[in-house]
């Protein structure tokens, strides 16, 4: 299954937990008013009503105003939960506990989670998420949340760093990504919003009974009137734990299968099964209890391991389940011999392993050869050990001065700053100025320092550089935000000319920026056939065509052959890409529409289009990505780019 199927199977649970959860609301509405009826018939001295059709006819105010308060209490309460979670996933980290890891970390652990985080993010080429480590929490636990990869926060317990190695700890993380590429984390977050509503009479009911019962203490009362509120809260708690029990028999049926997938991709994404199983043999053997800092059972479905509810609640397969679907030759008694083994081992010298284990993937990268880019379809959401290792090299290979820049949340502005400098003298001190009279003096002499220590920089590093740097620039407050993203556009259009990695760089800080703004507000698929937008289809990969043949017959070739693969016919009127920004601009969002298969087909014509003359250029790459990450699909980094010309 590969990206685009794991997209389109999310959209389907998507559906499936909104109809899930209708049909739970209306059979709490139906008991409710069931129950509004007897308490009526009760205060007629009926207590074995008989509901006839003119009972109920006859009590139809009634039975809308209660139909109407419970689905308005419900709705609220859904939408209360869903907003407070808004903010994203750092809002979800906060809330369970967690401590958010600067970039400045001296603590190895730490910054070995941080370097296999973004040796993911850049192999996965989706934004470094915001990272977190819920302290208190000794037992081995993991999560992703937020709304869409720009909003993503990624957290692990600090059991997770202590008691996993580096190959256990990278399968966790990229089961975790699985979540963030697959759709599975806005869906937890939906769950926890619709959830809330179904299980909020539980919360109020038992409120009512609770404090009923210590006012009678206090008052020694028993009255009529008393007994029978104490009566209606206990039988709306009850109603109310049937909403928990049917949201708990939702979240698991949704929750279980996601994990054996997310767990499939793990073994994908690092091609070391030992990594992830590792992992969850640890956890079997582990016997620190919970300490998470919010409702475990609220969040029990967002975790790496099961926290909750076991059986037929269970959010998780059975650990010896999960670990014998990716080790073959595991058995439960092996369980015994490896709680032995790691009772006699000490602590491991991470910071030493942490270093040799980057000279073998130094030494390791050495044969990669060139990307596949026939393949590249396979590796979107699943990206392979070559490219893992690559993103390693690439984060490891930029200089020390601009890597501590970037995850500064002083410096990460005047890092982007940095990466669009031309190599032209006049035209490199506009973009100064403007850098001066925008943003200050203090930050001009902050670029002429990162200019000073690396004059000149790797062209492949460039938005590597500028994703290491979002996480720290999208916690600035929202109007700070707004007037970078005009300053850098002012920085481009210094030359009236816009390169793709100008353009690139620009569009992506535009979209990353504005989902930070605004998170809710991102659609990561559609329903749109490709046929709906076919004209939009066409400019884009005539767009791609031109970029990569100067030579109009060799263009028109490749375009034909991306829209045979995209299963359309070339457009009886020509299509004029004059001002290809412009084209892009006007028919990106569109194409952001499409359904995941429809993306699936348009990133197939688009590679057979660069393909088509058998060479890829620097330009064609570039463009790839940012039309991929515009329609909200991560392009996986390329190894062995720089053996195809992108320098």
């Amino acid at each position: 299954m590969n990206f685009f199927d794991h997209q389109a199977r999310a959209k389907r649970d998507t559906r499936f937990l909104v109809f899930a959860f209708l049909l739970a609301v209306i059979g709490i509405v139906l008991v409710i008013d069931l129950l509004a009826l007897y308490v009526m018939a009760f205060n007629q001295q009926q207590l074995f009503p008989s509901f006839s059709l003119d009972m109920i006819t006859s009590n139809a105010s009634l039975l809308a105003v209660t139909s109407l308060s419970v689905l308005a209490l419900i709705g609220v309460a859904s939408m209360y939960r869903s907003l407070s979670l808004r903010a994203g996933g750092g809002k979800v980290a906060v809330e369970m506990g967690g401590v958010r890891v600067s970039a400045d970390d001296k603590d190895p652990l730490r910054r070995r989670l941080r370097n296999v985080v973004e040796e993911i993010a850049l192999a996965s080429g989706v934004p470094v998420p915001e990272i977190y480590i819920l302290e208190q929490e000794e037992a081995i636990n993991a999560f992703a949340a937020g709304f869409e990869p720009s909003s993503a926060a990624i957290g692990v317990t600090r059991g997770t760093l202590e008691k996993l190695n580096r190959d256990e700890l990278q399968g966790v993380i990229a089961h975790e990504f699985s979540h963030i590429l697959n759709g599975d984390m806005r869906l937890n977050i939906r769950l926890i919003g619709l959830l809330f509503g179904i299980s909020v009479l539980a919360l109020i009911g038992r409120s009512i009974v609770h404090s009923s019962r210590r006012s009678r203490f206090r008052s020694r009362s028993n009255s009529k009137n008393e007994v029978g509120i104490i009566a209606v809260a206990l039988l709306v708690m009850i109603i109310g734990y049937i909403g928990v029990f049917v949201a708990r028999l939702i979240k698991a049926s949704v929750s279980r299968k996601r994990e054996y997938l997310a767990d499939a991709s793990a073994v994908q994404f690092t091609r070391n099964p030992v990594g992830i199983s590792g992992a969850l043999k640890k956890i079997a053997i582990d016997s620190a209890p919970p300490e998470l800092g919010v409702d475990t059972e609220e969040v029990s479905h967002m975790m790496f391991g099961a926290t909750g509810l076991r059986g037929l609640f269970a959010t998780h397969p059975s650990l010896t389940d999960r670990i014998q679907r990716v080790d073959r030759n595991f058995r439960p008694e092996h369980l015994k011999e490896l709680s032995r083994r790691l009772a006699r081992e000490q602590e491991r010298k991470h910071r030493r392993k942490a270093a040799k284990e980057l000279k073998e993937k130094k030494a390791a990268s050495k044969g990669g050869g060139k990307p596949d880019f026939t393949n590249i379809v396979d590796q979107i959401g699943n990206p392979s050990e070559n490219q893992i290792l690559f993103a390693a090299l690439v984060a490891a290979s930029i200089p020390q001065e601009l890597y501590d820049s970037a995850h500064s949340p002083q410096w990460s502005k005047e890092v982007i700053c940095y990466t669009l400098l031309a190599e032209d003298a006049d035209i490199r001190q506009k973009q100064l100025l403007i850098v001066a009279e925008r943003m200050g003096t203090e930050s001009l002499e902050q670029v002429d320092q990162l200019i000073k220590d690396t004059p000149k920089l790797d062209r492949q590093q460039r938005l590597p550089l500028a994703e290491m740097a979002f996480p720290s620039l999208k916690r600035r407050p929202p109007f700070e935000l707004e007037e970078f993203r005009q300053t850098i556009h002012e920085i481009v259009m210094v030359d009236n000319h816009v390169d793709v990695f100008e353009y690139a760089l620009a569009k992506m800080l535009d979209m990353h920026l504005g989902d930070a703004i605004s998170p809710p507000a991102t659609v990561l698929y559609g329903n749109d056939s490709l046929k709906k937008h076919m004209n939009h289809v066409a400019a884009v990969i005539l767009v791609v065509a031109k970029l990569g043949n100067d030579d109009e017959a060799k263009a028109k070739k490749a375009m034909a052959a991306g829209m045979e693969i995209a299963g359309l016919k070339l457009p009886k009127d020509s299509v004029s890409v004059r001002d290809w920004q412009s084209v892009l601009d006007e028919s990106l969002p569109r194409l952001e529409q499409l359904a995941p298969k429809a993306k699936e087909k348009l990133i197939m014509g688009l590679v057979e289009t660069i393909t088509a003359d058998h060479e890829v250029t620097v330009e064609e790459a570039e463009i790839l990505r940012i039309i991929c990450a515009s329609i909200r699909v991560p392009l996986p980094i390329l190894p062995g780019a720089d053996q195809m010309g992108i320098q």
